[in-house]
């Protein structure tokens, strides 16, 4: 079907299925509509929005749902003047109803032809400079979201939603004493109907957590009867130091769905079974080691050098877990009127995992050696450098959140319409068990003395109310959004000591506690004005008041500190302009002030356990930055071109540094502002559909910043370390390359690569050797994946993920090469 050109009006022919005909990488202006669940949303434009493409043969054969009737299009969001406009009909979505920013979007069928998805998070693999810093499948405590200039320590820098309810986890910022990543269980890859991605802090409607990029995930909701399963199996030969080993995991799910006159509902399943290779190594520095014949002579310790270039054994491996997830999804709608949807969302996720560490070392009679004074080779390990339990902590974990959601809305795509919603995040259960500090292998796979910490009583409320003022919707020069929301966090983590068996005995003497909350209240607004034929401008501001109140820390029994009551004003003003310099291109500035709270866990977490310590500070600042972005989109007439130039400052950004402790044998994260960043840089995305030849689309993206410290009163080891070097965990370069085939109707074929530069973890730059354990490498890493559907019901896929094997980290090891297999039916 053709396309309406946003410059004069006129029908434009666009090839089936391009990308101009679905969601343009560029945007114009700035948005409104805070993202909490929410029915479809309509927008009135100048000129009217382009209708819905009539699906290629291809589509329709990998998306079941892609040859609903023409009335049931528009899923998709569409360009007007460089502005993303989402109309969402059959398909419901979260996002404001104008988009200000880049945009990036992958479909159902998209994903499933081109990514091996066992998670969630696996369907922005190929996003143009987005990682994931995802370990194994199932990783639910480390999967960190990294863009433009937010590395994977920063997860309160991006915002992450599902059907509008937020999975971003603010309640806490990276993988400190504990881990804050997105809540990515809640959604599973066979739910997923439209992936949406937002790049910077372009939208009024979000708050300062956006300076990074906006995730949307828009689940399935049905027009008719709908039945789905699937099951899959993950297989990954690991080969690393002492570890030799098979590692599997299990996957199956199903879904039914319907809708009968006013009411539609969906209901989604899913279980997974999943074995993960070895995370974290027990180590010795060589130079700590004292020549003589002391301690049990031991062999099997693997020779290697640590982040730093220094000369370590790697003695065994820890944190390797069996984790079982289970995943219920409820969504119902019901059309009070025309105009009016009342909506509920109900999802609850569940996680067993165990964490069992194993020694590498053998005595002479070839026994395990997991505690007590080593002899390597000559080298004495004794006192404070025998093995202990912190080199092999013992875990078990059980956890049950909830998360709920319900909206009311009008789309009368009048003069007026509105919204108001509210949703919440439920740690119901969150027991997470461990060893003691004096309890060693093998003993401590049996019990013996250690830790519970109980997380029951955190998280998140989110209220809403909205309203979109069109003056004319006929001509549509004025779309006013504007929006009242209010969000609460609540953290309570008490840590116990357990005398006796810490599987299985409740908890005993307080060990350390960590408490408090945080609340956001934003009043935001804009205008997205269409004062000419080529031109529209977006002011927006958005106004915050941050407190946080009831924070608590204690140390121990006997030792705490009560923290004062804080609170922080601060306005974001958003500035976007867009030209249609041609028909077919579209140039756009934007600018954009963000400003990131600091969190509970930053502000009172001071915790530590058997291996890590994690030190707080009360008193941090916000973050503040000022992005800026110069972008200019071509349509090819077979696909599309986008060209961005970037750049951001940031004032206190907030840092949590880990260092490893070598006397005390424990990392320690202790949180601070560094005064100034700066980054620049420039992102080039291009995509084709059936070029250069029928049935080859081609896909890629390539990524450079230039992310540096420029100022910085603090310090790791000595003032004026950190000044000049670069932002941790920020490559120069990021690439990716996606090469589809759809062979025809029933086969299609992928082949993806994705390319990250060198990289340091640490704000002096100290770790000069990134491929170790603790170090973060640079990677090239090939995937591939086939579908072969047997009928217009089932289909089979297999595919190989890291196939040339490279051996890459982030601090823990990457999965080595994996195998793919899966089959699906779709009623």
């Amino acid at each position: 079907m053709p396309a309406r050109s946003a410059r004069s009006g006129r029908r434009v022919r666009a090839h089936p299925g391009s990308t101009m005909s679905r969601v343009p990488l560029l945007a114009a202006c700035l948005a409104a509509g805070p993202a909490l669940l929410s029915p479809p949303t309509a927008a009135a434009q100048t000129p009217p929005a382009p209708a819905a493409p009539t699906p290629s043969p291809a589509a329709r054969s990998a998306d079941p749902a892609a040859s609903a009737p023409p009335a049931a299009a528009g899923d998709a969001p569409v360009r007007t003047l460089g502005v993303v406009v989402v109309e969402g009909r059959r398909v419901p979505s979260s996002l404001p109803t104008q988009i200000p920013t880049t945009m990036e979007s992958a479909t159902r069928a998209e994903i499933d032809r081109s990514v091996n998805a066992s998670d969630a998070e696996d369907a922005l693999k190929y996003f143009p400079s987005l990682l994931v810093r995802k370990r194994y499948i199932g990783d639910y405590n480390h999967a960190i979201l990294s863009s433009r200039a937010s590395g994977t320590g920063n997860s309160a820098r991006s915002a992450v939603y599902a059907d509008g309810i937020l999975l971003s986890n603010y309640l806490g910022n990276g993988v400190g004493g504990l881990s804050f990543p997105p809540r990515w269980g809640m959604v599973t890859p066979e739910e997923i109907e439209r992936v949406d991605v937002m790049y910077g802090p372009f939208s009024a409607a979000y708050p300062g957590n956006s300076v990074g990029a906006v995730v949307d995930y828009v689940t399935r909701m049905p027009t008719r009867f709908e039945a789905h399963a699937r099951v899959g199996l993950v297989v990954q030969p690991f080969e690393l130091y002492g570890t030799k080993e098979t590692y599997r995991a299990w996957q199956a799910s199903a879904a039914l769905g319907d809708r009968a006159g006013a009411l539609s509902w969906w209901l989604n399943l899913s279980r997974s079974d999943s074995e993960g290779q070895p995370l974290t190594f027990a180590t010795r520095l060589r130079s700590n080691g004292v020549a003589g014949s002391a301690g049990t002579p031991v062999t099997g310790a693997a020779l290697d050098a640590n982040n730093a270039g220094q000369p370590w054994f790697v003695v065994g491996a820890g944190t390797q877990y069996h984790t079982v997830q289970d995943h219920l999804k409820l969504k119902l709608a019901l059309d009070l009127t025309p105009t009016l949807r009342a909506s509920y969302l109900f999802g609850l996720w569940q996680n067993h995992a165990d964490n069992t560490p194993a020694s590498y070392l053998r005595d002479p009679s070839g026994q395990a050696v997991g505690s007590g004074p080593i002899n390597i080779g000559g080298l004495a390990y004794t006192g404070g450098q025998a093995l202990g339990g912190a080199d092999f902590t013992v875990q078990r974990e059980e956890l049950r959140h909830a998360m709920h959601g319900l909206a009311l809305k009008s789309s009368t795509r009048g003069p007026w319409d509105w919204e108001v919603s509210a949703s919440a995040y439920d740690y119901g259960r969150d027991d997470k068990r461990a060893s003691g500090a004096t309890n060693t292998l093998p003993g401590a796979l049996a019990g013996g003395p250690g830790t519970l910490a109980d997380g029951a009583g955190t998280g998140w409320v989110s209220l809403a109310a909205k309203g979109v003022w069109r003056p004319d919707p006929a001509r549509g020069a004025h779309v006013v959004e504007f929006g009242l929301q209010q969000d609460a966090y609540r953290l309570r983590y008490r840590t116990s000591t357990i005398a006796g068996n810490f599987l299985a005995d409740p908890a005993g003497a307080l060990a350390n506690r960590v408490q408090g909350d945080t609340r956001l209240r934003s009043l935001w607004a804009q205008d997205a004005w269409a004062f000419a034929a080529d031109w529209k401008a977006v002011l927006g501001l958005r106004a915050e008041q941050w407190e946080a109140r009831d924070g608590r820390t204690d140390f121990s029994a006997s030792s705490a500190i009560d923290h004062p009551a804080r609170r922080e004003d601060a306005l974001s003003p958003k500035l976007a302009l867009s030209w249609q310099w041609r028909p077919q291109t579209v140039l756009k500035a934007s600018l954009g002030r963000a400003v990131r709270m600091p969190t509970v866990q930053e502000l009172y977490g001071a915790t530590t356990t058997t291996n890590a310590q994690f030190v707080n500070d009360p008193g941090l600042k916000p973050e503040q930055s000022w992005t800026g972005e110069l972008s200019a989109e071509q349509d090819l007439g077979v696909g599309r071109l986008r060209v961005t130039g970037f750049a951001e400052r940031t004032a206190d950004a907030i840092y949590s540094q880990t260092l490893f402790d070598s006397a005390a044998n424990r990392n320690v994260s202790r949180v601070q502002n560094v005064d100034r960043i700066r980054t620049t840089g420039l992102e080039v995305a291009a995509n084709t559909q059936d070029w250069p030849w029928r049935g080859l689309d081609l896909q890629g993206s390539v990524t450079y910043a230039d992310s540096i410290i420029t100022r910085n009163t603090g310090f790791v080891t000595v003032p004026g370390d950190t000044v000049g070097k670069w932002q941790p965990n920020i490559p120069r370069w990021r690439a990716t390359l996606v090469a589809g085939w759809r062979v025809d109707e029933r086969w299609s074929a992928t082949v993806g690569a994705r390319y990250s530069g060198r990289q340091y973890r640490t704000l002096n730059n100290a770790d000069v050797n990134g491929f170790t354990y603790q170090g973060v490498s640079r990677f090239f890493v090939v995937d591939t994946r086939v579908v072969f559907r047997l009928d217009r019901r089932w289909s089979v896929a297999g595919g190989i993920d890291n196939l040339n094997n490279d051996r890459y980290w982030n601090f823990h090891p990457y999965p080595q090469r994996s195998y793919a297999l899966e089959l699906r039916a779709d009623l």
